[in-house]
């Protein structure tokens, strides 16, 4: 039911409400968040800045839950990359460095996995917004106009219970 649910709010989204900018970044950072696979202070960053900005929250919510599955999947490759990024020798010296400042452990740099699924999910940010900008914009051009035409589509819209949420929100109570 949540990922229905998640889905329905994503739907909705890309219908109305917010730009393709602030839908896109959302799940681009969304991405972010989702790819880590502890809650580290670069994630606490990465949600605040999605809170603190006009960001929207369901594709940021969707981006999180869609990446952190792949993110599971891709695990062995993150360590790998991790562990690569962990051992360069000219680093070494910054990172014993980085490790003795009181605040950088919060960020679990130091973690295989950690370290390269951050800098993995930095590398695709920009790709991701840029894709899921495109997207946004042909979906209100394109699909969306087949989508209102599905018969699944029209039984939802005109059910009783589509009927009192519509009511309310008219109304100012949902946004």
């Amino acid at each position: 039911m949540f990922w229905l649910k998640l889905l329905k709010n994503f739907l909705r989204v890309l219908q109305e409400g917010q730009t393709p900018n602030q839908i896109a970044w959302g799940f681009a950072l969304g991405a972010v968040a989702g790819l880590s696979p502890h809650f580290t202070l670069q994630i606490l960053f990465v949600w605040l800045i999605i809170f603190i900005f006009d960001i929207n929250l369901s594709a940021a919510f969707l981006g999180a839950t869609v990446f952190a599955v792949i993110a599971f999947l891709f695990d062995p490759l993150f360590h790998a990359f991790g562990f690569t990024l962990l051992t360069i020798e000219g680093l070494r010296g910054f990172y014993t460095s980085l490790y003795n400042v009181p605040v950088a452990p919060l960020t679990k740099f130091n973690n295989t996995v950690v370290m390269g699924s951050f800098i993995t999910a930095l590398i695709l940010i920009l790709p991701l917004y840029f894709g899921m900008k495109i997207f946004v914009i042909k979906y209100r051009l394109h699909i969306h106009d087949r989508i209102v035409k599905w018969k699944i589509y029209q039984i939802v819209k005109r059910s009783a219970l589509y009927g009192f949420y519509e009511k309310v929100r008219s109304l100012g109570g949902l946004r």
